[in-house]
C-alpha cells in the first residue's frame, strides 16, 4: 500500500521528502493549499463546519471502539455517532448554547465525550475538557477562566481497580463557577430523538477548543485554538507523517485532560477507527493495552515515553505474549524518548515497527517535530520537522546551530498557532509567552539539538528547567537517559539548587523495590554520567525519594521540585496529580550543607 506521503510527493511534483519540505516552508501558503486539496479539506480562508467534516463518510462503518478496565465494551458506527451528535446538539440548543459559548467536560475518554465535542462544534460553540483524575481546584482553576455555560461529567470514575465518586467535586465546581447553567451527568441524560443534523458554516479561524497548559508556574494558560488550524495541522500529521489510512485502527492512551485526546478525536478526519480506553495502563497487569492491541487489530499504537520506560522496568515483553502482526507504528510523546526505550520497542514489542517519537504541545495542539514513513529511524532521535514548519535550533544570540543544544524555535507562521489566550484582548500575555525571547519568532521553550547529518532532532527537556552549573547549560533528559538505564532506579528528577553564588545539580531517585541508595550506587551514578555524558552532568547531591511529583497530564514537575527545595511556595500545587509527594522535597536536611 503506497504511503500518503509518497502520493503527495507525486501530487506536488516533488521527488524526495527534503525538496518537498523546503518547498513547504518557503512557499507555505501554496503548501497548505495543495495539502487541503489533496486531503479534500477546506483551504485556509474557506468557511466550514468542523463536526460536519469529521462525521462524513459511510454511516455503517465502525468509527469508535471503546474498552475500559471494568470490561465495558462499546462499538459505534458513524451512523450511531451522527445520531448521538444530533441528540446532544438538541440538548445544547435547549440550554440556549450558541456560537462562541463555552461547553466543558469532566469526562473519561469514551464515545459520548467525542459526540459531545462534535455537538458543541456543530453549533460553533467552544469545547474544553478535563479528566476525572483532576482535583476540584484543578478543574476550577481552568474552567473558571473560560466561564462555561454547561459542564458534562460522570458520577464516578474508575482507575486501577478503584471507583471514585465525583459528587463532592461537582458540588465544589458548581459553587465556584457561577456561569454554569447546569451540570449534566452523561449516564443520566435521556437523549430525545433529534431533528436532522444542521451544520452552520464558520470561518476557518473560528474558535474550536480551549486547552490549558500544565499550570505548574501559576494558573494554567487558557489557550484558544481555531477549527481550521486544528483540522489542517492534525490531518497533515495523521495522513502524511503517521500514514493513517481509512479503516485502520488508531489508538492513543490518553485522558481528556491532555492535548493528545484532541489529536486522537480529530483522527476521524483520516477515516480511521478510533480505539478508546478508560483505565490504568498497568491494571490489572502490564499487558492490558497489548491485549487491546491484539484483540482490536490496532495498526497505530500511541503512548507516552514514560509508559515505554515503565513497561521495560516491569520486564514485560509484548512480542512474546501477543500477536502484533498488524501493528505498523508506535507513537511516543509526553517527554523525551530514552535511547534504551527505542531499543526496547524494537527488541521487545516488534522488530522493524515504525517508532515515531513526536513533540509539540498543548500550545499548538499538534507537533513541531515527528515521524516520517519515508525516512530511516535513528534510535530515539525524532525523524524530522513537520511539513510546513520551519523548525530550527538557535543559540543565545539568535543564530541557527547544528549538532549542539539550543532553543527550539519555529520561524514561520503555521495554521495551528493559537488564536490567543482567553481574556487577553490585547494579546500581551500571548506575545510574552512565545515571542518575547526572539521578537517575531515562536520560541517554544524546548532545549533541543538538530543533527546536521540526519536533520533529526533530540529534545533534552524544557529550557526553563535546564541546569546551568558553572555556566554550562544541561538538559535534564541528558541525565535521565543515563540514570534510568540502571536496574536499581525506576525514575529520577534533577533540579538546580542555588548554592554559594552558583547552582549545583541535585538528583532525586525513586528506587525499585528491593534496592537502596548505597554509596556504591551513588558512585555508579556519578561514574556513568561522567563517562557517558560529561563531568558537568554529575550531580553534587543524590537523594532517594518515594515518589516523583507529576502534573495531572503525567509529566514530572521539575519546577515544583525546584520551588520546594528552595522553600518557595508552589506556584500552583493544584496542577500536581500527587501534591503530597512534594513534602519529601521541602524537608531535605542534606541540602543544607556541602
Amino acid at each position: 500500500m503506497p504511503t500518503h506521503l509518497s502520493q503527495f510527493l507525486t501530487f506536488t511534483g516533488h521527488t524526495d521528502y527534503w525538496s518537498l519540505y523546503d518547498w513547504s516552508i518557503q512557499s507555505s501558503p501554496e503548501f497548505w493549499s495543495a495539502f487541503s486539496h489533496f486531503a479534500d479539506l477546506p483551504a485556509p480562508g474557506e468557511p466550514f463546519n468542523f463536526a460536519e467534516l469529521l462525521l462524513r463518510g459511510n454511516e455503517a462503518g465502525t468509527v469508535l471502539l471503546f474498552r475500559s478496565e471494568s470490561n465495558e465494551q462499546v462499538e459505534w458506527t458513524r451512523g450511531h455517532l451522527r445520531t448521538a451528535v444530533g441528540s446532544y446538539a438538541h440538548l445544547l440548543r435547549h440550554h440556549g448554547i450558541v456560537a462562541g459559548d463555552r461547553v466543558a467536560a469532566l469526562l473519561p475518554n469514551r464515545p459520548e465525550t467525542i459526540a459531545l465535542m462534535l455537538a458543541t462544534a456543530s453549533l460553533g460553540a467552544i469545547w474544553s475538557s478535563c479528566s476525572p483524575d483532576f482535583g476540584s481546584q484543578g478543574v476550577i482553576d481552568r474552567l473558571q477562566q473560560m466561564e462555561p455555560k454547561l459542564l458534562f461529567s460522570t458520577g464516578t470514575s474508575c482507575f486501577a481497580g478503584k471507583t471514585h465518586s465525583l459528587s463532592a467535586r461537582l458540588d465544589e465546581i458548581r459553587a465556584a463557577i457561577p456561569s454554569l447553567l447546569a451540570i449534566h451527568r452523561i449516564e443520566e441524560i435521556a437523549l430525545d430523538p433529534a431533528p436532522p443534523l444542521h451544520f452552520e458554516l464558520f470561518p476557518h479561524r473560528h474558535p474550536l477548543f480551549i486547552l490549558f497548559s500544565s499550570g505548574t508556574t501559576g494558573l494554567p494558560k487558557c489557550i484558544v485554538h481555531s477549527a481550521g488550524g486544528t483540522l489542517l495541522q492534525i490531518a497533515k500529521e495523521q495522513l502524511l507523517h503517521a500514514d493513517i489510512h481509512p479503516g485502520e485502527r488508531l489508538f492513543y492512551y490518553t485522558t481528556c485532560g491532555w492535548m493528545m485526546w484532541n489529536w486522537l478525536a480529530t483522527g476521524l478526519v483520516s477515516g480511521a477507527t478510533l480505539v478508546l480506553y478508560d483505565g490504568s495502563p498497568m491494571y490489572p497487569d502490564p499487558g492490558v493495552l497489548w491485549r487491546l492491541a491484539e484483540q482490536e487489530g490496532i495498526q497505530h499504537f500511541g503512548t507516552s515515553a514514560k509508559y515505554l520506560a515503565l513497561l521495560e522496568s516491569k520486564g514485560y515483553q509484548p512480542r512474546l505474549q501477543h500477536d502484533l502482526t498488524v501493528l505498523r507504528q508506535v507513537l511516543s510523546t509526553g517527554s523525551p524518548l530514552l535511547p534504551q526505550s527505542a531499543l526496547f520497542v524494537d527488541r521487545e514489542i516488534k522488530a522493524g515497527v515504525h517508532l515515531a517519537s513526536i513533540s509539540g504541545g498543548t500550545d499548538i495542539v499538534s507537533c513541531f517535530v515527528l515521524g516520517n514513513p519515508l525516512l530511516p529511524v535513528h534510535g530515539a532521535e525524532i525523524q524530522c520537522a513537520g511539513l510546513g514548519m520551519d523548525v530550527q535550533i538557535w543559540n543565545e544570540k539568535g543564530e541557527r546551530v547544528w549538532d549542539e543544544a539550543g532553543e527550539l524555535v519555529c520561524c514561520n507562521q503555521f495554521p495551528s498557532m493559537p488564536l490567543g489566550f482567553w481574556n487577553d484582548p490585547a494579546g500581551e500575555r500571548y506575545e510574552a509567552a512565545y515571542f518575547k525571547r526572539f521578537p517575531g519568532i515562536w520560541h517554544h521553550g524546548d532545549w533541543a539539538a538538530q543533527s546536521s547529518t540526519t536533520k533529526g532532532f533530540t529534545i533534552y527537556g524544557r529550557s526553563d528547567t535546564t541546569l546551568n552549573p558553572g555556566g554550562i547549560r544541561i538538559g535534564t533528559a541528558e541525565i535521565y537517559r543515563q540514570v534510568e538505564t540502571m536496574e536499581a532506579i525506576e525514575e529520577s528528577i534533577a533540579v538546580a539548587q542555588d548554592w554559594h553564588g552558583d547552582v549545583r545539580i541535585v538528583l532525586f531517585v525513586k528506587l525499585r523495590a528491593g534496592h537502596s541508595l548505597t554509596q556504591e550506587l551513588r558512585d555508579e551514578i556519578r561514574r556513568t554520567l561522567r563517562q557517558k555524558a560529561s563531568p558537568h552532568h554529575v550531580p553534587k547531591k543524590i537523594l532517594a525519594v518515594t515518589a516523583i511529583p507529576r502534573t495531572v497530564s503525567g509529566k514530572i514537575s521539575e519546577a515544583a521540585v525546584r520551588d520546594a527545595i528552595h522553600g518557595r511556595p508552589l506556584a500552583n500545587q493544584n496542577a500536581l496529580a500527587n501534591p503530597e509527594s512534594i513534602k519529601e522535597f521541602q524537608a531535605c536536611p542534606e541540602l543544607l550543607h556541602d
